[in-house]
């Protein structure tokens, strides 16, 4: 630490190390640490000058370091007066426990330390995929409790399908369903050879499906695959692997079933335990049920997942999306049951799997009742798995989260401002922002904007923008800041949501 700032430092460079007088080298551990604090106590310092009067936005992550403790993460996000968007790093807390209580409680003492006023935040932000949902569900809360214009909305970019996979793991016969689907999968895929074996099967099911006219041949058709690894980082990994796998079904029952019965040189008994536990959890209904819900639903989400990543997506197209996505969900619940138990019982039929019978009885041990296995299968995983995401969508896309995001988008400047809706600016301003408008600003931002869509679209400096980041620079630049100060001061706030978002 001491050689660093040295190095960038003649000053300091004069009296420290070789040059430090008597022993004085500050080298000891305790120096360096009082160093590293007037560093953090002088930066933190001038983000808060930085911020000055600003409304900002928390952006809050947790983690464990390399002792196993718990460590919180606090960003500011807030736009300086020159228009730009800034986030900044304010401070890690070692936190005893992840309640939302506790974290509300030390994000509350970083700020208060730097005289930051809850009242000022205007945004939150948190991890939506962690296994920390509920609390950081709950930690908004709080928060809006306290400040109501702490408006929480999802990052629309983040990584949706993982948090969708966590919400349907909360019913444990799915839970456990991606725990043997990744045996199945990293059993066959975790070597060469097994590739090779599952690529000959293919072939060898295609010739017979062919010779039997069940397949029709041409350029393109029938090509060869390969399962694919569920990751925690990958979009969409988890639907391409189920998706694979059922496409690929016959073929790697056949591989695991070869790795279960080789014995001899050069084979592990632990492989071949696995290979048969795989092999036995593939000729299971549930299992075969379970990978039918959830190609259905992340099939629903996944073009959602997608869109959303989209760099060039609109957020009113995107929240059209979200919508049609709740809607699809909602009739999978309503409709979808026949055709799905239609779909598993074939391809049960097809693969050798016996189908049970649903009228019979069925001892839930785990809920302590007893009912019919169709009862099990529709009402405890199928219904709970559609239930619980569609809550994971309303929790991210709220009506009202998503009426914010669509009212955001009034001040937009492509298309040389043909999005500029005066009554959705106000409309905005009045219903999310009363504190932060008065009155009388109110009426005074109507005829502001009056004034604005007749100047700005036509004014030459403010052609060809293409974001509301853009905006706020070109009118702090031009002095049209001064001129329209509400529309500059609502632009800031929506410049934040958007980015946000």
């Amino acid at each position: 630490m001491v050689k660093l700032l040295a190095s960038y430092d003649e000053e300091v460079k004069a009296v420290v190390l070789s040059n430090a007088p008597q022993n004085a080298k500050y080298t000891s551990p305790q120096i360096q640490k009082e160093i590293l604090n007037v560093i953090a106590d002088n930066v933190q310092k001038a983000i808060r000058s930085e911020i000055g009067d600003a409304k900002f936005c928390i952006i809050v992550d947790e983690s464990r370091d390399e002792s196993r403790r718990e460590q919180m993460a606090l960003v500011i996000r807030f736009v300086d007066k020159d228009g730009f968007i800034r986030e900044r790093f304010l401070d890690i807390v070692h936190v005893h426990d992840t309640y939302s209580a506790t974290l509300k409680q030390e994000i509350c003492s970083v700020l208060s330390a730097l005289n930051l006023d809850v009242q000022n935040i205007r945004g939150q932000g948190y991890d939506g995929a962690s296994n920390m949902r509920g609390e950081w569900n709950g930690l908004q809360a709080k928060f809006l409790d306290e400040c109501p214009y702490a408006y929480y909305v999802h990052c629309l970019a983040h990584q949706l399908q993982l948090a969708l996979v966590a919400a349907s793991k909360e019913v444990t016969e799915v839970h456990n369903f991606f725990d043997h689907l990744a045996l199945v999968v990293d059993t066959v895929v975790s070597s060469s050879k097994r590739n090779d074996d599952l690529r000959a099967h293919q072939v060898a099911e295609l010739e017979q499906l062919i010779e039997l006219s069940e397949l029709e041949t041409g350029r393109g058709a029938n090509q060869i695959g390969t399962l694919q690894r569920p990751g925690e980082t990958r979009w969409s990994s988890h639907y391409d692997s189920v998706c694979s796998l059922i496409k690929l079904y016959k073929p790697t029952f056949l591989v695991l079933k070869d790795i279960a019965n080789t014995k001899g040189p050069g084979t592990i008994p632990a492989t071949r335990a696995k290979a048969a536990g795989a092999v036995k959890l593939m000729m299971k209904f549930e299992f075969v049920f379970i990978m039918h819900v959830m190609k259905e639903l992340m099939g629903i989400t996944n073009l959602l997942c997608k869109k959303l990543q989209q760099k060039s997506q609109d957020i009113v197209n995107a929240m059209d999306d979200v919508a049609t996505t709740k809607r699809l969900i909602q009739n999978l619940r309503d409709h979808g049951w026949n055709k799905l138990i239609s779909d598993v019982t074939q391809f049960c039929n097809k693969q050798g799997i016996k189908v049970p019978n649903m009228a019979s009885s069925y001892a839930d041990y785990v809920r302590g009742a007893e009912v019919t296995v169709e009862h099990h299968y529709r009402y405890d995983i199928f219904m709970v798995a559609v239930d619980q995401q569609a809550h994971e969508l309303n929790c991210r896309f709220s009506e009202q989260a998503t009426e914010l995001l669509t009212l955001c988008t009034s001040l937009d400047p492509t298309d040389s401002f043909t999005k500029l809706k005066i009554d959705d600016v106000c409309s905005l301003a009045s219903k999310f922002y009363p504190a932060d408008f008065s009155e009388q600003e109110r009426d005074t931002l109507r005829q502001q904007l009056q004034h604005y869509e007749l100047d700005v679209p036509t004014n030459p400096s403010f052609q060809n923008l293409t974001t509301i980041a853009e905006l706020c620079r070109r009118l702090a630049e031009t002095g049209k800041s001064d001129d329209y100060y509400l529309i500059d001061r609502y632009a800031f706030y929506i410049f934040s949501w958007l980015f946000f978002s």
